[in-house]
């Protein structure tokens, strides 16, 4: 594959060659269809895709419903809709009675960029890793995107996907096996492990080909899934290198950070260092910008493995 995609446009060609072998899967969306790539499913199959309009509460009541009577429901929209306008009707109606829904969500974090900050969702892993029954996925680059929803849509049950709107370099081949609650070491090291999912997965690539110039061991970690996570690997991670350094596009509180904390604390503690937005919500501006600002920069990342390198 040599054409590089956004997330999300890998996300409704997926969808579009899913319909074509699964005739059970059924999309909702609210409005956003073009943003969301949903449109081409639309066109190709009408029969199965309900536009309900500037109404994403009600798109959750009608995904559910769906899904009660055999359907695979795709509900689609901006992550600061759902989970973020709808989180009570999602708790409720989905989670609750742990309905075959997928709640596919694009636009997350900072990357929205000149959208400002009530559009700038940075709360919906903390939101959705705590509800019961959900699966929370994060994929990175189109091929993982690719393979999450596809495994999103073989599980049986509900399943949030962070899916990002901006594009990413490639990080895996067309044949690789993806798999719910696993995360994939994408450079292997001994000094500091790097944690990310979505766009910041090429941060920490950068920031690990900056420090292995220095002469620092990095290993790199791909955490697709942050519900259920793979406790093995942060683990490993914790006794093999001197501290864990986790970067994401989220609040530090309740995400990645928070998922990766809970592991080493109940059974390998070790240094672990968040790089995220710390209590203050997002603002207008260029996505680059806006990650210059709020730390998400490789030149941060170099800096905060070194403090911890030096202890």
């Amino acid at each position: 594959m040599n054409n590089i995609m956004a997330p999300r446009d890998m996300f409704g060609e997926t969808l579009l060659e899913l319909g074509k072998i699964n005739s059970n899967i059924f999309v909702i969306n609210a409005d956003v269809s073009k943003a969301t790539k949903t449109e081409e499913f639309a066109e190709n199959f009408s029969d199965r895709y309900i536009n309900v309009g500037i109404s994403e509460q009600n798109m959750v009541g009608v995904a559910a419903g769906l899904a009660r009577v055999g359907f695979i429901s795709i509900m689609s929209t901006f992550a600061s809709f759902a989970p973020g306008r709808c989180y009570d009707q999602i708790r409720q109606s989905i989670a609750y009675s742990n309905l075959n829904v997928k709640v596919a969500s694009t636009h997350p974090g900072l990357a929205v960029g000149p959208d400002g900050a009530m559009h700038q969702c940075l709360d919906d892993i903390a939101l959705m890793r705590e509800l019961p029954n959900f699966i929370v996925l994060a994929p990175s680059d189109q091929i993982e995107t690719k393979k999450a929803v596809i495994k999103a849509i073989e599980h049986n049950g509900p399943v949030y996907i962070r899916i990002g709107r901006m594009e990413c370099p490639i990080y895996f081949k067309e044949d690789w096996d993806f798999e719910i609650g696993k995360a994939y070491t994408l450079k292997d090291g001994s000094d500091i492990t790097l944690m990310a999912h979505g766009s910041m997965v090429h941060v920490i690539c950068e920031a690990a080909d900056g420090l292995e110039k220095e002469g620092i061991s990095v290993r790199v970690i791909d955490m697709p899934s942050i519900k259920p996570i793979d406790t093995k690997a942060i683990i490993k991670a914790a006794m093999e290198t001197r501290g864990i350094v986790v970067v994401e596009d989220h609040f530090i509180y309740g995400g990645l950070y928070s998922a990766v904390c809970e592991v080493t604390s109940n059974f390998s503690p070790c240094i672990v260092k968040a790089i995220g937005i710390s209590d203050s919500f997002g603002e207008s501006g260029k996505p680059m910008e806006l990650y210059k600002k709020y730390g998400l920069t490789k030149e941060h990342v170099i800096f905060e493995v070194k403090q911890i390198l030096k202890k």
